[in-house]
């Protein structure tokens, strides 16, 4: 097991203001008078009430759970989850960055794959810590993160933690479990697996018993984004050994998922059946996608994502191509990471299988471009 930074050993920093929810339950009984609290300060919210009404705005007052438990009940009961195994946390990115503030020390060396979700790297570099990155492997119907790279840099540099996006964002690439079992058991002994699963309710097999593991010095990060449509409410979840989830909650902002997108989130969760329907219609304009570019001639990575990867012959022509859609109000992505700049990313969406909405590609793939 990877070690802790020396200041959060021991007694460590505490937060000082558990909340009302976490105060009710150590002590066994409801607190139903707020008044030590900036909570409210008894302001109406006509205008709030007005526009989204009362129920809504209830939810407005009052911090929120510290320890979110009614999110991770439900994560526990849908996805076989020990509870003691999860923290939430507001989105993908500030799990990232929180796995960062826990485990790496300024200055320390963390490695990811060049062009893998940059995200990592800007909280990466804002701690001043040492970015090593390596390129993705590449072969004809491949690209993907190179585990033995990153593992060789590990070694190399000593590194801190290891990042890997499984999917990965943004060729769809899956690594299998017995690959991600292979690199938690190679990394040096003192070296942080940083396991990104955004995209993990598009696997095939995420239901999977190690899909629910909580593994020895890895930090496994999901997001109720993309499966769950809560982009906006910023809410997602870690799974972890205990122990490191309490030294995960000495460094968190505790506040930082809010009531409202704590009881949104609830009842999305409550109601799985729509996420399923959602995650197969997903996974079937997916397939439509990737089979209507296939047959222009496109080369089309395999993806357990949301969206499709297009690998053209050039960042000179995929750049060319995107700048023509974007200027055409039609936003896809491109890596900005040079290694990547080849790779235009399509999300699954019902506007994308709209006929002619890719016109400018479908064009520059039956021209030969």
């Amino acid at each position: 097991m990877p070690r802790f930074p020396d200041h959060l050993k021991g007694s460590g920093p505490s937060n000082p203001f558990p909340g009302i929810k976490v105060l009710e339950r150590r002590i066994g009984r409801e607190i139903p008078h707020r008044l030590g609290s900036n909570e409210g300060l008894d302001m109406p919210h006509r205008a709030l009430r007005e526009r989204f009404g009362d129920a809504m705005t209830e939810h407005v007052y009052c911090y929120g759970d510290a320890e979110a438990l009614g999110v991770r009940q439900r994560l526990a009961s849908l996805y076989g989850l020990p509870l003691e195994h999860t923290l939430v946390d507001a989105g993908a990115d500030s799990l990232i960055a929180l796995a960062l503030r826990t485990v790496a020390e300024p200055g320390c060396t963390v490695v990811s794959a060049s062009g893998t979700y940059p995200t990592f790297g800007y909280f990466a570099r804002g701690q001043n810590c040492h970015l090593v990155e390596r390129p993705y492997r590449e072969a004809p119907g491949l690209l993907t993160p190179d585990l033995e790279a990153l593992l060789a840099a590990a070694h190399e540099h000593r590194a801190r933690l290891v990042y890997v996006a499984n999917p990965d964002n943004p060729s769809g690439h899956l690594h299998g479990d017995d690959e991600i079992r292979r690199l938690r058991a190679e990394l040096p002994e003192d070296c942080w697996l940083l396991l990104d699963e955004a995209y993990h309710d598009f696997r095939d097999d995420a239901d999977s018993p190690f899909s629910r593991e909580a593994l020895p010095g890895v930090i496994r990060l999901r997001t109720l984004s993309k499966a769950h449509g809560l982009a906006g409410m910023r809410i997602g979840y870690a799974i972890a050994e205990p122990e490191t989830l309490a030294m995960m909650m000495k460094v968190r902002i505790h506040y930082a998922v809010s009531s409202l997108t704590q009881v949104i989130a609830e009842t999305v969760l409550d109601h799985h059946t729509e996420v399923e329907a959602h995650i197969r219609a997903v996974k079937a304009r997916r397939e439509r996608l990737a089979r209507h570019f296939r047959e222009l001639g496109a080369e089309v990575l395999p993806s357990a994502t949301n969206f499709i990867a297009l690998r053209f012959s050039s960042a000179e022509l995929a750049g060319r191509l995107n700048q023509e859609l974007l200027e055409t109000g039609r936003l896809i992505a491109r890596p900005a990471h040079p290694d990547l700049g080849h790779v235009l990313r399509i999300t699954a969406v019902e506007d994308a299988l709209v006929p002619g909405r890719f016109d400018i590609l479908e064009r520059a793939l039956t021209s030969g471009a």
